[in-house]
């Protein structure tokens, strides 16, 4: 689940926050990285469990509306559609989700407002809508609903932003990507293999952790050679001056430049252009750009870089 892109991201921050810290704690800041990793993998099940807790809020809903003293004809003759979504219902019997739950104790019990405000949300929805009313009632369309429910529901809450903030630092800023791995499990739930069909895994690749590992490990152990280098291109700025994500975001790159050579440059340098467009300044993109291009310019002639372009 867990791609090369957000690993990169991981590292970046894990490596601002080691910098920052001043106390340089190499092993500290390695469990603090592959803690963010099993983090954001809660999160993927945590978000998955709320479309659980909000389908069981509208179940009781309609029971509390059937024991009513005088319910109304819709309480009497509820659409019990949304409640009793199919793919909500294969999701709950979900061997490999009901495992993680448990053994990572993953709750929405303390968020009563979170699943009130989805609800409201997705109730008014003109997907839900829609569905309601549709002629068509299959396992397709329920898988649908709930995919556009994630995309459009889900990711623009206000409440469940505040809610994950709040439980994990790194939750919120995460959820984008997250829901975006949500998005392909709905798509390859196959009704067909019930309760034992495939969740993703934490890591896309068995490698990936490896990677991970690697790279933040030499980025550490080089960190000083690098800030030189950046130093010597950055000649006519002040090291001080310049953004200091934009000086970690290009140590990071330096450190996958040198020590993956399976790594094209372009697809390095084009990874870390953007992650310095989404964290750190409006400038940072073309800064770190025309810095790297530099760097990579005068390591390929001094014959210290030996890898695909």
């Amino acid at each position: 689940m867990i791609n090369r892109i957000l690993l990169r991201i991981k590292i970046v921050q894990i490596v601002f926050a080691y910098y920052k810290s001043g106390e340089k704690d190499y092993g500290v800041a390695e469990k603090e990285l592959f803690h963010s990793i099993e983090k954001t993998y809660d999160l993927y099940y945590h978000l998955l469990l709320l479309a659980i807790e909000v389908t069981r809020y509208s179940r009781n809903k309609i029971d509390a509306g059937l024991q009513k003293y005088r319910p109304t004809e819709e309480e009497l003759n509820p659409n019990r559609r949304f409640a009793d979504n199919r793919f909500i219902a294969q999701l709950e019997a979900n061997e490999m989700f009901v495992e993680r739950v448990e053994e990572k104790n993953l709750s929405w019990i303390d968020s009563p407002d979170v699943l009130k405000s989805l609800y409201d949300s997705i109730v008014s929805s003109e997907c839900y809508k829609s569905y309601m009313e549709s002629e068509t009632n299959d396992y397709a369309a329920d898988k649908e609903l709930w995919r556009k429910i994630f995309r459009n529901e889900v990711l623009n809450n206000e409440a469940l932003a505040v809610a994950l903030e709040e439980q994990s630092i790194y939750w919120c800023a995460e959820a984008d990507f997250v829901i975006s791995f949500i998005l392909k499990t709905i798509k390859k739930f196959d009704e067909s293999k019930g309760a034992t069909q495939a969740l993703l895994p934490m890591y896309n690749h068995d490698e990936d952790k490896r990677f991970a590992q690697k790279l933040f490990f030499n980025t550490i152990r080089h960190g000083d050679e690098y800030k030189a280098l950046i130093e010597e291109f950055t000649k006519n700025w002040e090291l001080d001056r310049i953004a200091y994500m934009d000086v970690i975001i290009m140590m990071v790159a330096l450190g996958e430049l040198n020590d993956f050579p399976s790594i094209p440059v372009n697809v390095t340098l084009n990874e870390y252009i953007e992650i310095a467009k989404q964290y750190s300044t409006d400038k940072s993109g073309t800064f770190v750009n025309g810095v790297l291009d530099k760097i990579v310019s005068h390591l390929k002639k001094e014959g210290t870089l030996m890898k695909a372009n």
